[in-house]
Parts: C-alpha cells; structure tokens; sequence
C-alpha cells in the first residue's frame, strides 16, 4: 500500500498542476468564468488530498493502520474533483450531486486519520 499510494499521491499532484494550467489558459475561450472556478476548485482539492496520501503513506510507513483512509482520498479525488471536471467541461448538471459523495469520502478518509493517529502509540 505505501507505493501504491506515494505512486497515486505523486500523481494525483502532478496531475493536479497540469490540469490548472489547462483552467488557466486553455478553458478561457470555451467555458465561462464559473466554469474555469469549478475546474480550478477540482485542481486545487486534488492537490491537497494527493499530498494527503503522500502523507497517509508516510504514516503508514511508521505503523500506522491507515489503508481505508487513503482507500478514501483516492475515491474522494474520483469523485470530487472528478464529477467537477467534467461538470466544469461539459455542463452536465446531472453531474453535482456526485460531487457530494466524493467530499464525503474527503471527510471519511480524515476520520480515519485523526482517530488512527490519536490511537497511535508514539
């Protein structure tokens, strides 16, 4: 798990700046101002939750039981930042009630962090 998700952080992260470069010059002729601060919300909780794994990935590392919490983040990134994407593109409102679910991962995921590092024995 901890490679798999300082691979998935790592990503995650980098995949987080190349897409708001795209918000930030390749949208601004294609969708509206909204859209771009959808897209660029996406990008930026993407990049919190993926060094967020890196994190999760250390701590686990240190014997930490955190595999669900970073289960979690990566659904939440899907989700979240996934639905937001595409809604920002396309315009499908269908689209919003996902993003919801994938915040709610985002909580989850902290739960588990804060409870499994408060019950950790240092």
């Amino acid at each position: 798990m901890i490679k798999l998700f300082l691979m998935a952080g790592s990503l995650f992260c980098m995949l987080s700046v190349v897409l708001g470069a795209f918000a930030a010059h390749g949208l601004k002729s294609r969708v509206s101002e909204y859209a771009i601060g959808v897209f660029k919300t996406a990008a930026e909780y993407q990049m919190v939750h993926g060094l967020a794994l890196i994190a999760i990935a250390i701590l686990i590392k240190w014997g930490i039981n955190l595999t669900s919490a970073g289960w979690f983040i990566i659904a939440g990134i899907l989700l979240f930042s996934g639905s937001l994407y595409l809604l920002a593109i396309t315009g499908q409102k269908w689209l919003g009630p996902i993003t919801p679910l994938g915040g709610v991962c985002f909580i989850i995921g902290w739960v588990i962090l804060l409870v499994q590092v408060a019950r950790f024995k240092f």
